[in-house]
């Protein structure tokens, strides 16, 4: 938990608490599951139930950017004009629109593929199913994985909201794929 400096929670009871992160110590390698599975798909030799319980299971890198909020002037520069300055700014995730107008959160596998996007771009590590239910309360139509690559993924309609639930592909006796996850309540 991280608490406000120089006034511990106890002494403050309106002090807002922070989850810590999961990913603590994570150095932004991909998951090699992942990847492989990644790979294996765009080769035609892993099947889409694989990739999606790969990517049930793995870390993934948010891009945070920078968003120019309000601006003011500065001192004059050297033509004696004001220079224009940031008065503040904010964090967000990022949301491509796509030819038709519909919405996608980017994530990624790795560190790696991020800054082959946008090398300026903050990572963020967070659980697949975070990043899809993210997705989904953003209005966003599907998750698309390292859309520089090396191998892109899209996760939309009933994956992107099962995955976002927190269910997960699994294999079948039979060797069929279903979904395994809590009903909803009521169910």
């Amino acid at each position: 938990m991280i608490g406000c400096v120089n006034h511990p929670p106890s002494e403050r009871p309106d002090a807002r608490r922070l989850q810590g992160s999961e990913y603590v110590d994570d150095d932004g390698s991909p998951d090699p599951a992942l990847r492989t599975a990644l790979a294996g798909y765009d080769a035609g030799t892993t099947p889409y139930p694989a990739v999606l319980a790969a990517l049930a299971e793995s870390r993934l890198v948010v891009p945070v950017v920078a968003i120019l909020g309000e601006t003011g002037e500065g001192a004059a520069g050297a033509d004696g004009a004001a220079l224009v300055t940031d008065k503040s700014s904010d964090m967000a995730a990022v949301l491509l629109t796509g030819a038709d107008g519909r919405m996608a959160l980017l994530a990624f596998s790795g560190i790696d593929s991020l800054a082959a996007w946008d090398p300026q771009a903050r990572p963020v590590p967070v659980a697949a199913p975070l990043a899809a239910a993210t997705a989904v309360q953003e209005g966003a139509a599907a998750l698309v994985v390292d859309v520089a690559g090396p191998h892109q993924l899209v996760l939309a309609e009933d994956d992107l909201h099962r995955i976002a639930a927190g269910w997960r592909p699994v294999r079948l006796q039979d060797g069929g794929w279903g979904w395994l996850g809590a009903a909803p309540e009521g169910e």
